[in-house]
């Protein structure tokens, strides 16, 4: 439970403007933001399904812009070095990301390249190394994952040590994100499974960290209910709208938690495997998230319970509830498909190594039962069989 005499901080800089329609408002928020040449961050496969056309559209028509769509999944430290280099030969003064947290990933830190002077992004790894301001940075989430429309961070790949870095700071958070639901519509049932549990992880990881809060907690937990009631219905049937609003809610108010209180083990599993097979990340929170909250149940009973509150399962103790939410999420990963540990392919002569930089994940410290290399290679072992 939360200490109410700890002091805490909450802070969020962005303005978000949500709602069916609300890319309307493209022209009026860039106006009051005194943009005139932004450098529009997105990926091929935005742009091949006609979202970056819709944005594009929404856009004052005297406005001056520039497109960089060289963003991989899993954005690598050359993307962002990449896209810094197409911002100053622009001479470009905002960026505009558009898509999911590939895409807003790497225009966070172009942007922190552009406002900081370095040329590799690896010389902000950490938190707060960042010193300066971001120029203003716009987002429009595509789907509904990672919320780093709202977060205070960028995760990108080190392309020479095969793993994945984080840069964390206040300044890094976009000034404005228009979060419109008609965007997430494209979105294919595999995407919207992945993604919607990379963000169902971010809920519960972000209520069950040792350092959560109250107020993280509260968003915490409504994002977990609107999650849990409409990712199987968003991912049946991708034309409801209702489904991908409060999907898209949900994902915001899993971003805003964890950017508030922390991730945890599932996410330096995860980061790790991204890392060294270049694995999609929300794919990899989702496969891994029930076998990490097994491994922790038994540390954070009351708080698993809450969790299976929030789902809308009835249960008679709080020890019922918690093994009743692991079976849950188990089961609504079957609901959506997602694939198994084994399609990853993962080699298990590296579960060495994955246990090794999982252990020394900044994250690690924050999961609710401690984590040692050891703990780390049990769950793999747990998730192979």
């Amino acid at each position: 439970m939360n200490d109410f005499q700890s002091i805490f901080s909450f802070v969020l800089p962005t303005k978000i403007v949500f709602g069916t329609g609300c890319i309307k408002k493209t022209a009026d928020e860039l106006s009051e933001l005194g943009v005139a040449r932004p450098l529009i961050v997105t990926d091929k496969g935005v742009s091949a399904a006609g979202v970056l056309d819709k944005v594009l559209a929404a856009l004052h028509p005297a406005l001056s812009y520039k497109v960089f769509d060289n963003v991989e999944a899993n954005p690598k430290d050359s993307n962002v070095a990449a896209g810094a280099g197409e911002y100053r030969s622009f001479g470009a003064d905002s960026i505009i990301a558009v898509g999911g947290g590939s895409p807003i990933d790497c225009a966070k830190s172009i942007g922190v390249l552009a406002a900081n002077g370095a040329s590799d992004i690896k010389a902000y790894e950490g938190k707060n190394v960042v010193t300066k301001p971001l120029p203003p940075l716009i987002c429009f989430p595509t789907t509904s994952g990672t919320g780093s429309e709202l977060t205070f961070s960028s995760v990108i790949t080190d392309t020479k040590s095969n793993y994945k870095m984080t840069v964390k700071n206040a300044f890094t958070a976009p000034r404005v994100s228009l979060c419109d639901p008609e965007l997430t519509l494209s979105v294919p049932p595999s995407v919207t499974a992945a993604t919607g549990m990379d963000a169902l992880t971010h809920a519960i990881e972000a209520f069950t960290a040792t350092c959560s809060e109250p107020i993280s907690d509260a968003v915490a937990l409504y994002a977990i209910e609107l999650i849990s009631q409409n990712l199987t219905t968003a991912f049946e049937n991708g034309s409801d709208l209702e489904a991908r609003s409060r999907m898209l809610m949900g994902s915001m108010l899993a971003g805003i938690a964890f950017s508030h209180s922390d991730v945890a083990s599932v996410h330096c599993i995860a980061e790790s495997l991204g890392g060294m097979y270049d694995l999609p990340h929300g794919m990899c929170n989702a496969i891994i998230l029930p076998f990490v909250m097994e491994y922790n149940m038994d540390y954070c009973v009351e708080r698993y319970a809450r969790i299976a509150r929030a789902m809308g399962i009835a249960f008679n103790s709080n020890k019922e509830g918690a093994a009743a939410v692991v079976e849950a999420v188990k089961q609504l990963s079957k609901d959506v498909k997602l694939p198994s540990f084994s399609s990853l392919k993962v080699d298990p002569a590296d579960f060495t190594k994955i246990a090794f930089a999982s252990a020394k994940n900044i994250s690690t410290m924050s999961n609710p039962r401690p984590m040692t290399e050891q703990d780390y290679m049990a769950v793999l072992q747990m998730a192979s069989r």
